[in-house]
């Protein structure tokens, strides 16, 4: 998972794309707290395991739908076509998966009525941004590395689009009623929804400025709260509970977040006494954090003895070890973590780093190879194409590294870097090749200049530009 520390660069946005590895100003709506956008695949399955009869019972495929994980102290969630987005703020203010749910259902109950597209402003924006996708941590060992600076991106108006929605009273009624009927379609209590909304029944008596975003754009009332628990109380699944395992994974789902995004916090929160399962995950990634990697170590450790086939637990280890100049002792534990979980893209690309950056010829070959095969699920991970440029620069294929960075590039949305780095691979690569034709191709989709076609026209190698 990219590190929620690292915010958006201001002046970057201003330009339409931003990436950066740990620079703390941030646009408008960032600009508070601190915005990022982060990849962590046991908290994705965790929301989308939450998620997903929700957009069955709405008539979604769940397949087509992104779930966004956005890294913020803001209490925010929202629906966009093929998107659905989720705050850290959001999750670690729910009290269990029912309330998470609630909301949940509340927001496609919004895209299911057509609200966030409102005159076009979230269309207009582009709503799937260019994510990178790491583990939580793994980026912090390029914070000495501005060059390769591949922390977070997205685009202006994708971040000025997030304070764009606004949900009259009236609209809220409705989707309250939509996202109670979804509940109760797919066999989940109302409960948490009208529990969430009464827990921050307050929020209508504070100023505008003090209010959390998801009530500025959501306005509450309680009438609205009342409304809304009359309705779910109808609901046949009103009285259900939790599953002890849904209870688990989401206190998993907390304490790792409250691990990396307020370690000093978590130190204390998931004290000692506490020998629970998700407060010695908490710990250990707080120290790890707070640069105690010994300290993190042994509880991990502790872990992987009560847990041997948990990836994400051998994932941690090697972020840890990876991160503090520990390499080649990261190796194994991220091996493992690939070998429990062979169809998580991200902790391939953890791998292919470690691998890379042991600079031994085979290593580096094998990297490479975890690399691509990550880019066969995930063929936009930017991450991935920035590794694989190193790579091949290691193995000293000129053409392959420049593609791949013209593809880094291309991934985050930056046509003209894309088509620059496109062009110097043309001049490497065998005419005619497949690699050859897909920078070509990059060129082309990419607004090249008039004396760039006029070089493409010259050599008849104008094709038809393809997407990935």
């Amino acid at each position: 998972m990219v590190s929620p520390a690292r915010s958006i660069s201001h002046a970057a946005l201003a330009a339409a794309v931003a990436f950066s590895i740990a620079l703390p100003a941030a646009p408008a709506s960032a600009q508070d707290e601190g915005m990022a956008l982060i990849r962590d695949t046991e908290i994705e399955e965790i929301l989308r395991k939450d998620a997903e009869p929700l957009f069955k019972a709405a008539g979604v495929d769940s397949k087509s739908i992104e779930i966004l994980l956005i890294g913020s102290k803001e209490l925010n969630a929202f629906a966009a076509p093929s998107t659905m987005a989720v705050y850290t703020g959001l999750i670690l203010e729910a009290d269990n998966p029912n309330q998470l749910q609630g909301v949940i259902a509340h927001e496609v109950g919004h895209l299911a009525a057509g609200h966030s597209a409102r005159s076009g402003e979230m269309s207009s924006a582009g709503m799937k941004p260019f994510l990178l996708t790491m583990g939580l941590g793994v980026l912090a060992a390029l914070a000495g590395a501005p060059d390769a600076a591949a922390g977070l991106v997205g685009s202006a108006g994708y971040f000025g689009t997030l304070g764009a929605m606004g949900y009259s009273r009236e609209q809220e009624s409705r989707t309250d009623q939509a996202g109670a009927a979804m509940l109760e379609r797919a066999g989940i209590s109302g409960k948490g929804l009208a529990d969430f909304f009464d827990k921050f029944r307050y929020q209508e008596v504070f100023q505008e400025a003090r209010r959390f975003a998801y009530f500025r754009s959501h306005p509450l009332s309680s009438s609205r709260i009342d409304s809304l628990r009359h309705r779910v109380e109808q609901n046949a699944s009103y009285d259900k509970v939790d599953t002890p395992e849904a209870m688990e994974e989401h206190k998993v789902m907390k304490a790792k977040l409250d691990g990396f995004l307020n370690p000093t916090t978590a130190i204390v929160k998931y004290g000692e006494k506490d020998t629970s399962y998700a407060a010695r995950y908490a710990r250990s990634i707080a120290y790890y954090q707070m640069k105690q990697p010994d300290q993190s170590l042994k509880l991990i450790d502790a872990l992987l003895i009560e847990q041997p086939k948990n990836p994400y637990l051998w994932e941690l280890k090697g972020q840890v070890l990876f991160e503090f100049g520990r390499a080649k002792e990261a190796e194994q534990p991220q091996r493992k973590s690939v070998e429990l979980k062979p169809d998580a893209p991200l902790l391939r690309v953890n791998l292919g780093q470690t691998l890379i950056a042991l600079d031994e010829p085979v290593k580096i070959e094998e990297g490479a190879a975890e690399l691509r095969k990550a880019l066969t699920q995930e063929d936009d991970n930017a991450v991935a194409w920035r590794l694989l440029a190193q790579a091949y620069d290691k193995q000293g294929k000129e053409g392959l590294a420049r593609l791949a960075t013209g593809e880094y590039h291309f991934a985050l949305g930056d046509a003209q870097q894309a088509r620059v780095f496109a062009m110097r691979a043309r001049e490497k690569l065998t005419k005619d090749t497949p690699e050859w034709r897909r920078a070509t191709d990059i060129v082309l989709t990419s607004k090249p200049s008039k004396d760039d076609l006029k070089d493409l026209a010259k050599e008849g190698s104008i094709v038809r530009s393809s997407t990935r």
